[in-house]
């Protein structure tokens, strides 16, 4: 595995035409595991472990690594199994979500698969509220899970999801009565998160859970003879989907003579200056790293005075 990720850097080409890569690998039985090569800084042997009091029973312990301390997490203890064992000869992926780092431990680590989106699904419905998977997908006619790394992080450690009380009072109100918002993300977690914090603003919202399912409520609205830029404030939408990312959902907006002036917010816990660049490349208005309420909560405002300074109806 040493040089597995040496070519991280050069594949942000993949993004922006609904692609992705997966690093696939293996908690210790037959069922095989992906995760977003963009998500990984690099992978390693399991280095020696140091003990902290008072933690999670799923992180096992820290690790020092080029320089800084790193929370090691046992990735099948987190999803409900039992404990990984002899994890010395265990594998860490490293990685960075919502501008933090941390790493997983797993059994094994495989290759590295490149897929489109579009065969990237959505967990199946039996599967149950509880379960920890954010999407599957197929490769070599085997079922691989995704895992819903971004609630494991909320359950070990928390975010704060509330709104500051000094940017709900600056919130101007009666402004944002009747205004209305479209959330889209994969993540039961972050759905919540983000619907938590435009709630709080006295907003409505609708979630969809990909850019697929978005893009057909907003022709549905069409449809239905409505102007999505009147019904909607703005979409909120994360970058990472099954079906269809963010970057091409908004992409498709953009393209479509009748909603290519909806604002849009890409929401992301995906890091890198790239980003910058590609929110300009698809023509979103706006790009956040996940999860900081307060900072969500500013940019809803901003719109709404926005719009309320332009005289835009928004129903």
């Amino acid at each position: 595995m040493a040089g597995v990720l040496d070519s991280v850097n050069q594949r942000t080409q993949l993004v922006g035409q609904n692609r992705l890569e997966l690093l696939l690998f293996s908690l210790g039985g037959a069922q095989q595991y992906g995760i977003n090569v963009f998500k990984v800084k690099e992978v390693l042997q399991c280095p020696a472990l140091n003990e902290i009091p008072k933690r999670n029973p799923v992180v096992r312990g820290v690790a020092h690594i080029r320089g800084g301390t790193i929370p090691i997490m046992d990735m099948r203890q987190a999803i409900g199994s039992m404990p990984l064992d002899n994890i010395s000869e265990c594998f860490v992926i490293i990685t960075e979500y919502n501008g933090s780092t941390q790493g997983f431990l797993v059994k094994s680590v495989e290759r590295i698969v490149n897929m489109n989106w579009g065969a990237i699904h959505p967990p199946p419905k039996g599967a149950g509220r509880d379960n920890y998977l954010t999407a599957v997908t197929e490769v070599d006619n085997k079922l691989v899970e995704i895992i819903d790394v971004e609630k494991i992080l909320a359950e070990v450690s928390p975010l704060a999801e509330d709104v500051s009380p000094e940017i709900l009072n600056s919130s101007g109100g009666a402004n944002h009565v009747n205004k209305h918002v479209l959330i889209v993300d994969d993540s039961t977690i972050a759905r919540k998160q983000v619907q938590k914090v435009v709630q709080s603003l006295g907003m409505s919202t609708t979630v969809k859970k990909d850019g697929r399912e978005a893009l057909e409520y907003l022709e549905s609205l069409l449809a239905e003879g409505k102007n999505p830029e009147h019904e909607l404030l703005m979409i909120i939408s994360d970058i990472e989907m099954p079906e269809m990312d963010g970057y091409t959902f908004t992409a498709e907006v953009r393209a479509n003579p009748q909603l290519c002036n909806m604002h849009i917010i890409l929401h992301t816990s995906l890091s890198g200056v790239f980003n910058e660049a590609m929110v300009k490349k698809v023509g979103a208005d706006d790009f956040l790293a996940k999860f900081h309420p307060d900072e969500l909560a500013k940019r809803v405002n901003q719109r709404v005075d926005q719009v309320c300074d332009g005289g835009e109806e928004v129903i």
